[in-house]
């Protein structure tokens, strides 16, 4: 009887410290997110055929941020963008100019059990995506942190894709 009350005394004192390195453990992951990284590659592949491209161009210039407050902004230019001829750009250089970018900001979730992050969108580039939830996987390997979207319908091709993009401290 006092050996089974020994046992639980000693369990009951253990689980917070157990409970606590849960939390620090999963706590640890969105830490290593917190800040700004800067895009290295953009690729999509095409589904079912596995044929790979590069999505903006093979050297696309951007930026994602997560802040400690749970909000995040992404920013992604083509790599073949052409500055306006005149001081304000032509109804066709607004038009490619729009169509070689991505922009959206919002909210951000983290499941690091699943190993994804989600996107809540509230202000977007292309207002189809305002509002919605976007799923990315994710990696972290030293300096670099890898998102990977869910098998989903490309906005520039129409086509079934993921889209793995490469990040860097």
């Amino acid at each position: 009887m006092q050996r089974a009350a020994l046992l639980v005394f000693v369990g009951v004192l253990c689980l917070p410290c157990h409970l606590r390195a849960q939390t620090d453990q999963s706590k640890s992951i969105p830490q290593a997110m917190f800040g700004m990284w800067k895009l290295v590659s953009y690729v999509r592949e095409d589904l079912p055929s596995g044929a790979k491209s590069d999505v903006m161009g093979s050297h696309p210039s951007g930026y994602i941020n997560y802040d400690r407050d749970g909000r995040m902004i992404v920013i992604i230019v083509g790599s073949h963008r052409t500055r306006p001829v005149g001081e304000i750009a032509t109804p066709d250089e607004a038009e490619a100019l729009i169509k070689s970018m991505v922009a959206y900001a919002g909210t951000y979730t983290i499941d690091s059990e699943a190993k994804a992050v989600t996107h809540h969108i509230e202000i977007s580039w292309d207002q189809s995506r305002t509002g919605t939830d976007q799923v990315r996987s994710y990696k972290l390997e030293g300096n670099h942190l890898t998102l990977t979207t869910e098998p989903s319908t490309d906005p520039a091709t129409g086509r079934k894709t993921v889209r793995t993009l490469i990040w860097e401290r």
